[in-house]
């Protein structure tokens, strides 16, 4: 994956308007932007001032011009043009954030830009410094779709009914868990059982039951969410250690045949002596 350093100036996208932006139309034509609305990504935040002066409850964030993170969840949440300007690695950073914030029972509506001609870095002609911009094709539901601008719709993972692997609890998760993170390729919940306070399991969408054999994106993919769930238990929870294990066949402990990677906390005392760690696999090897 890129690094996010090499893409420094993508906030040099924004900009003023004194009319309400094409998606935030959509969606109040709609009737779509309902209780309380979050702009991810908003820029110097005209549509929140603009859909304010119609009585809405918004607010606004964005990592340059308006940077304290949202404390709360929010019922609807509209991100805007913002995936395009990013890299890949700095969208699934804005997904999981995205899947963060929105309500269990909420929606986001992610618009991206369907008239790009070019990808890649070049030369932003106001400001003369590099810019990066890219076609975005997400697996969300499309809303909407013209040739300037396509509008998706996210829930959450747990709130889709899906018709196939019905015996899979990973493909279908229960609606009442509470959803940590998601992004195009995974999603992350807390343990069912856990065996100790913010155990995690990391899930791959795709079915699979073999670690191995996912693809090196799907791999990827959850070792970058595991970093952000790690994140997230350690602010949440103040653990003073982690394990990190997956169970691979019947042999290795497998019991859900669908690939998920446990993020177990650490505290000092849940175990009389907690050297070897995941030597414990094997008791008698556990020490030496």
């Amino acid at each position: 994956m890129e690094n996010l350093k090499s893409n420094p100036n993508s906030h040099l996208t924004a900009k003023e308007r004194d009319s309400i932006s094409f998606p935030a139309r959509i969606l109040l034509e709609r009737n779509l932007l309902v209780g309380d609305v979050l702009d991810f990504g908003c820029g110097f935040g005209s549509d929140v001032k603009l859909l304010k002066g119609k009585g809405m409850k918004i607010e606004g964030y964005d990592k340059y011009y308006a940077p304290d993170f949202p404390n709360k969840k929010f019922d609807t949440i509209i991100c805007f043009y913002v995936l395009n300007v990013l890299l890949p690695e700095e969208q699934a950073t804005v997904l999981m954030a995205l899947s963060s914030l929105v309500k269990p029972t909420g929606k986001v509506y992610i618009a991206v830009r369907r008239d790009l001609q070019y990808e890649g870095f070049r030369m932003h002609k106001i400001h003369q410094k590099q810019t990066y911009q890219c076609n975005v094709i997400l697996n969300s539901k499309s809303f909407f779709k013209n040739e300037n601008c396509e509008i998706y719709q996210y829930q959450h993972y747990n709130q889709l009914k899906r018709n196939q692997n019905s015996d899979c609890p990973f493909c279908n998760p229960d609606s009442d868990r509470e959803l940590i993170v998601e992004s195009a390729t995974a999603y992350a919940i807390y343990d069912k059982f856990p065996v100790n306070e913010g155990h995690a399991l990391i899930i791959p969408k795709r079915h699979c039951d073999d670690y191995f054999a996912l693809t090196f994106k799907e791999q990827s993919a959850c070792v970058f969410m595991m970093n952000k769930v790690k994140e997230i238990l350690s602010q949440k929870f103040n653990p003073d250690g982690f394990n990190v294990g997956i169970n691979i066949g019947e042999s290795g402990g497998q019991t859900v045949n669908h690939v998920h990677i446990h993020l177990t906390p650490r505290y000092k005392g849940d175990v009389d002596d907690p050297r070897g760690g995941v030597r414990g696999v094997i008791p008698s090897k556990q020490k030496y």
